[in-house]
Parts: C-alpha cells; sequence; structure tokens
C-alpha cells in the first residue's frame, strides 16, 4: 500500500530527460540514415530490399506526400514552433509515455528541419530526404516515421493514459 504523500519510485530517467534523450537519438539515426542514403543511393536505380520495400532516393521540399512545395521554409518554421511549443509544454508534465511521444515528435521535426537548413541553397529551402519506399505509400524517413510513432503515442496516451482522462 502507498501513501498519497509518498512520491512514486522512479525507475528510469525523470520524463524531461526522456524527451531530450528520445529527440536526440532520433535526430541522430535520422541524420545518419539520410547520410548513408545520399552518399549510397544517388545517381542509383531504387534497391530492392525485402517485399516491396526498396530503397529509393527523393528530395521533398514540401512536406508529406511532396505537397505544398514552395512552402518549405513556412513549413520549416512551423516544425520549430511546434517542437519549442512540445518542449515547454512536456515540462509540466511528468509522464514517461508524454515524455517518449514528445520526444519522437521534436526529434523527427527537428531531424527535417536540419534537412530544410543545410540541404538547400537558402534559408529553409533545403530538401528532406526521403529514401523508405514501400511503393504502395509515400517515400519517407526516419524522421517522418517517428513524428508518426510520436503522434500514435500521444493519442494513446490521451485515450488511456492521461491522468485527467483516467479519472473520468
Amino acid at each position: 500500500m502507498t501513501d498519497e504523500s509518498t512520491p512514486p519510485t522512479r525507475r528510469f530517467a525523470p520524463p524531461p530527460r526522456i524527451t531530450v534523450l528520445v529527440a536526440v537519438a532520433v535526430i541522430v539515426l535520422d541524420q545518419v540514415t539520410k547520410h548513408w542514403a545520399v552518399t549510397h543511393l544517388s545517381g542509383a536505380p531504387p534497391r530492392h530490399v525485402i517485399w516491396t520495400l526498396q530503397w529509393n532516393l527523393t528530395f521533398n521540399s514540401g512536406m508529406a506526400f511532396s505537397s505544398a512545395k514552395d512552402l518549405g521554409p513556412l513549413i520549416g518554421v512551423l516544425a520549430i514552433g511546434v517542437a519549442v511549443w512540445l518542449s515547454i509544454s512536456i515540462a509540466r508534465v511528468h509522464d514517461t509515455i508524454a515524455s517518449v511521444a514528445a520526444g519522437f515528435v521534436i526529434g523527427g521535426a527537428l531531424g527535417n528541419v536540419i534537412d530544410r537548413v543545410f540541404r538547400g541553397r537558402g534559408w529553409m529551402r533545403g530538401s528532406v530526404v526521403d529514401f523508405i519506399d514501400f511503393r504502395w505509400f509515400p517515400i519517407f524517413n526516419i524522421a517522418d516515421m517517428a513524428v508518426n510513432v510520436g503522434g500514435v503515442l500521444f493519442l494513446l496516451w490521451s485515450l488511456f493514459g492521461h491522468p485527467a482522462a483516467a479519472r473520468a
């Protein structure tokens, strides 16, 4: 039995630290895989991996599904805004799942912003490197996967793990 005045023991790093660790891990993995893709797939035809998965290097100057190609700078600024807002917001939430979700979204957003900043001819005019191609789904990268995983985790947390939802 636990007393309500006794704080729960933590077996993991505090949530804000988890957010930073997950975000940094996503950014590093994203940038390493994009470097590999640009180095090994440039000028080459798509490489079959397994089933319908292939490595197929493309550059996306827009947003999801190659839409809004002329809005790269705006998309980059919005991604930075989301990352800052999530960083501030998650500092007040002491929940591991929410912290991990925020780390995925922040890391993914900043991973693609790095491409926009450093892979172009002007501020935020760069293209995002995409290379994971299932042939029946738009081509994407690790940062895109992280944003989606973070979004699903946030959804599950809000439905099943959020303290306010648990009390209702």
